[in-house]
């Protein structure tokens, strides 16, 4: 690995959070002027612009997104931290805070706390693919430190230096495939795939029961804002589409696989009503015990924290479009696009939803987030 002095996340990238938010129009240029002067490289006049929406609107999770990578690119990078660490602490479902903080971090060579960040963002999201791979950089890094060591602390164990020999080699921009170095330099820094300056294609999100962002190209960036509130109760709209040809195995019979499918929508429906009424009893409810909560978290941890999550919104809004359901045997697939409304933040995703018979019910037994 290169020496704690070189920069270890080379390029920064910018990841927008314009992508997945339901916004009004009355913010959009706004959004993108800020955006354009950072793509022009006016970046106080964009932090200015950026801190004159802030004044009228500190909590909106967009432009404070954009002010935490004017921020970093200014070299400012304590107070993109703190721009960064406030975001998560008031949108706690959002990765994509968790993984810029592990940049900034892993770029202050903090491993452990870029570690940390990674792994609240896998928490929020366990299908956010950039923050896997920059955990597994870190992992690389943290791994070369600790062969440093051995090394010094043992010079003749032959079994190290091979192995940050293949660090070297992973992370070595021009070494050879296939190649072993010769001599044996610290490795390189292993360069993470994060935000703030080059444009990343447009990839929904994973996983997560709440709300998500995804990436949107800088080159053409959307212009969102955050759907207020509505003032209205919570509702839950499902419209439903002609489902797809099961494909089971032993094949059931017509009437099974129909009936599967209705069960299966209403097992579906009862859960976004539920999540829509604050309802934590039957929504958690509709978990099977063969659920696996995301990341490392023990089943009773993960419901603790759903249960906080719920409870501590105001009003929730969770409407189903384009509900797909395919059934084979006790097993169940729905796919649809979820609109999720709760204070002051609104998210479009697709979300899949594996599902599981046990005795008369439907149960979910695994929850992703993305295409």
């Amino acid at each position: 690995m290169k020496h704690a002095r070189t920069p270890v996340f080379h390029p920064l990238r910018l990841l927008a959070l314009a992508a997945a938010l339901m916004f009004s129009t009355a913010h959009a240029d706004e959004y993108a002027d800020v955006s354009q002067l950072m793509r022009a490289g006016k970046l106080p006049e964009a932090l200015s612009k950026a801190d004159q929406y802030l004044a009228v609107k500190p909590k909106d999770p967009q432009m404070r997104f954009l002010k935490g990578v004017i921020q970093r690119d200014t070299g400012k990078a304590s107070d993109a931290i703190s721009t960064f660490t406030r975001l998560t602490e008031d949108y706690p479902e959002l990765p994509e805070p968790y993984n810029n903080l592990a940049v900034l971090y892993a770029g202050q060579s903090q491993f452990d706390k870029a570690r940390a960040a990674l792994e609240m963002a896998i928490r929020t999201n366990p299908s956010y693919a950039t923050a896997h791979e920059n955990l597994g950089d870190v992992y690389a890094k943290l791994a070369s430190q600790a062969y440093n060591k051995a090394l010094q602390l043992d010079a003749s164990n032959p079994a190290v230096a091979p192995k940050l020999a293949l660090i070297r080699e992973l992370f070595s921009p021009t070494g050879a495939k296939g190649q072993r170095p010769a001599a044996m330099p610290a490795a390189p820094a292993p360069s993470l795939a994060s935000p703030v300056a080059a444009p990343v294609t447009t990839k929904a999100p994973p996983t997560l029961p709440g709300p998500v962002l995804s990436k949107a190209p800088v080159t053409a960036p959307a212009a969102p804002t955050v759907a207020p509130t509505p003032a209205t109760p919570p509702a839950v709209v499902v419209a439903a589409a002609p489902a797809a040809a099961p494909t089971p195995t032993p094949a059931p019979t017509p009437a099974s696989a129909n009936n599967g499918v209705k069960e299966v929508e209403a097992a579906v429906r009862a859960w976004a009503s539920a999540w829509a009424a604050k309802d934590v009893k039957g929504y958690l409810a509709a978990y099977g015990k063969e659920f696996d909560p995301p990341g490392s978290m023990k089943r009773s941890a993960w419901e603790e924290e759903r249960r906080q999550r719920i409870s501590s919104k105001s009003k929730i809004s969770v409407k189903l479009e384009n509900l797909t359901v395919t059934v084979n045997g006790n097993k169940g697939v729905a796919q649809f696009r979820q609109n999720y409304k709760a204070s002051g933040l609104a998210v479009s995703s697709h979300k899949t939803l594996d599902l599981l018979k046990v005795g008369e019910r439907w149960h979910i037994v695994k929850e992703s987030t993305g295409s």
